[in-house]
């Protein structure tokens, strides 16, 4: 049976709090979005039943763990379409995911003269680890253009990619203009050469349904925090034998299968990329991240911010003297709408925001070059997920009216 989104605020509990006297709003959810108690219960659950290590123990708990633990691992492996759960790693997030990809496969496909491709949209973390192996192995960082609306251009891009292209890395979704990149097409230019196309799934993930063998991606990155998990876990996918060649991050716990006194060897994937004790509560509780949007399912989520997007950016649109950055059609983006206040620095809007009740966030979103493709400094970004309502874009509108007034005439 499918949930409801009709009264679903109710069971996230920090939601139900007043900030500076006003009914939270909260729409900062690409930074982070909040948790269902259902994802609370599971970590409470884990600490207070099953607290183990996982893999090596034979004892009740530590059974009951790994079970819970591997089980986890399946059910990311079902929800992005993975063809086995050895292609899921743990990860801390999608920053740890990215880095490793560019740190322990880069160099081994990366040469002198080979070019990295990425787009002026990326966050910093599908951009800097790219630069330092740019930098270490000799090869060229090219970025594809935009399109004057800040979407990707696919002109471009096919101009780019060629047989010195060793390795693409693009971002899903954008998390300041929304915009969607054609992540399927990008993966027929580059494979044509025999080269390797890695995703920055952080802002589709929780959005939209992602199939990862329809997109054929090579890698695809992800965090559990921006989808209802907890902090400190993520999601590195990668096809089997590309994940095979990735050099192990960490030698010791876990990741052995037999020491001795002058040579190791490895246990076989996911494990062998997975050293240490892991962060076992934090996969569990993302399984239960799964199973919750699994039950109202990603097309409804999808629908549900599209819906909110079409009714605000109009909404917004009718604010003298302020300007939204990305596609203006609900279809083509995200619930990410990144905006500036004529006259007035994104931070002290936010600030003013807040003070309505109006959680959201104001920077460069670590995106600096996106914010120099824009040619601002910085903006406020409100971000919607699947407990916002329209009554959240009727406040965000109305709070931005208000201090709009403010800073003009210095009354709310």
């Amino acid at each position: 049976m499918v949930k409801s989104l009709n009264n679903i605020r109710q069971e996230f509990p920090i939601l139900d709090q007043i900030v500076n006297d006003e009914p939270l709003i909260y729409l900062d959810n690409a930074a982070t979005t909040q948790k269902p108690q259902a994802v609370i219960d599971a970590i409470v659950d884990y600490y207070q039943t099953d607290n183990a290590n996982v893999h090596r123990g034979v004892h009740t708990l530590a059974e009951r763990a790994t079970e819970q633990y591997e089980a986890a691992r399946q059910k990311v492996q079902r929800f992005i379409n993975a063809d086995q759960s050895a292609e899921i790693i743990f990860t801390k997030g999608t920053t740890q995911s990215l880095n490793w990809v560019a740190s322990h496969f880069g160099p081994q496909v990366v040469q002198a003269g080979d070019e990295i491709l990425i787009s002026y949209m990326e966050h910093h973390s599908n951009l800097v680890p790219w630069q330092q192996l740019a930098q270490q192995t000799g090869a060229k960082l090219v970025y594809i253009d935009l399109l004057p609306d800040g979407q990707l251009d696919l002109a471009d891009a096919k101009a780019k990619i060629g047989p010195r292209t060793k390795i693409v890395s693009l971002t899903h979704a954008s998390n300041v203009l929304g915009v969607v990149n054609p992540i399927q097409a990008i993966a027929q230019l580059v494979h044509q050469f025999g080269n390797y196309l890695v995703v920055d799934g952080a802002q589709a993930i929780p959005h939209m349904p992602v199939d990862v063998q329809d997109l054929d991606a090579d890698f695809y990155a992800f965090s559990g925090h921006k989808m209802l998990g907890p902090t400190g876990i993520g999601v590195l996918y990668g096809k089997k034998t590309l994940l095979e060649q990735v050099t192990p991050v960490e030698y010791g716990g876990e990741m052995i299968d037999f020491v001795e006194l002058q040579q190791s060897t490895f246990k076989e994937l996911p494990w062998r990329l997975e050293g240490g004790t892991p962060n076992i509560e934090g996969a569990i509780a993302l399984g239960a991240a799964i199973d919750y949007l699994n039950q109202i399912g990603m097309a409804q989520i999808q629908a549900h911010e599209q819906a909110l997007v079409a009714k605000a950016i109009p909404a917004l649109q009718t604010i003298d003297g302020l300007t939204i950055y990305g596609p203006q059609n609900a279809q083509d983006r995200t619930g990410v709408i990144a905006f500036n206040l004529d006259n007035l620095h994104p931070h002290d809007l936010a600030t003013a925001l807040d003070m309505e009740g109006v959680a959201v966030r104001a920077g460069h979103h670590c995106a600096q070059p996106l914010m120099k493709w824009l040619n601002v400094a910085a903006t406020a970004r409100a971000s919607f997920y699947l407990y916002n309502t329209e009554a959240d874009v009727d406040k965000l509108v109305q709070a931005i009216q208000a201090a709009k007034e403010f800073f003009q005439d210095g009354t709310l």
